[in-house]
């Protein structure tokens, strides 16, 4: 059973060799590798050809100009040949060797699973052995209440999206929560809570650099909920963005 990671890419020379050498040190075998690139200017596309003939022809990539971060993201997706589609942030790394493994192990245990999802840490940006926030992700609970998976564990099968749908380009920062609802909620995939452990995702990113951005995307997770015609309680927002505000002052 085939899984293809997706990373993309815009000038990140700074943490993408450690992206890279985290799948190249995966035990699982049978991995396709693909780094959509954004047209970087700096040595992005030294290191992935630096890297490149070390996968021995399960690294596929691009380089050409996108329309932001889930323009780049849907183009991974189209490429993927694998049964089990997974991303892997350019500035994240998995947390040990064997979590490829764990995953498709957990995929093979439960054949009818659309999706597997687990934890993860967030780490300091220039220290990921320091953990900042230890995202326990727990059993499925209702959206509403705040609950829903850490994306970069979130890996499913490519069946689901040909069937459901790539991410929504509509929404800047949340377009990853946006499939996640939908996929979940929406259209009742089956899912599989592995409990462990797996990614190390740095603090910084797009989303979680800015508290504008932090109350940008919770007005756009509260968006996906009506075009996806789901219930939103009253309290989410507050569910939502307590979590995120005290791991921004952290």
């Amino acid at each position: 059973m085939k899984i293809s990671l997706i990373t993309v890419t815009f000038n990140s020379q700074k943490t993408l060799r450690s992206t890279i050498r985290s799948v190249l040190s995966q035990t699982y075998p049978n991995i396709e590798y693909i780094i959509v690139d954004g047209v970087s200017s700096d040595e992005t596309l030294s290191m992935i050809k630096e890297y490149e003939p070390r996968f021995n022809g399960r690294l596929c990539w691009i380089s050409e100009k996108d329309r932001g971060l889930y323009d780049a993201m849907n183009k991974g997706v189209l490429m993927a040949t694998g049964e089990v589609i997974g991303f892997i942030n350019s500035d994240d790394l998995f947390a040990e060797n064997t979590a490829v493994e764990k995953i498709m192990r957990c995929f093979l245990q439960n054949p009818d699973a659309d999706c597997v999802y687990a934890d993860l840490y967030y780490v300091a940006k220039n220290n990921v052995n320091r953990i900042i926030r230890h995202w326990i992700t727990g059993k499925q609970r209702p959206f509403s209440k705040g609950w829903h998976p850490a994306h970069p564990t979130f890996y499913v099968k490519r069946e689901v999206y040909m069937k459901y749908g790539l991410f929504d380009l509509s929404y800047k920062l949340a377009a990853d929560f946006e499939l996640m609802l939908r996929f979940v909620e929406k259209d009742a995939i089956f899912m599989v809570y592995l409990e462990d452990s797996l990614v190390k995702m740095r603090l910084g990113g797009v989303t979680s650099n800015s508290l504008k951005n932090i109350c940008k995307a919770n007005f756009e997770c509260m968006h996906a909920f009506k075009k996806n015609g789901i219930r939103m309680g009253g309290f989410y927002p507050f569910y939502r963005l307590i979590p995120k505000l005290r791991q921004y002052f952290q």
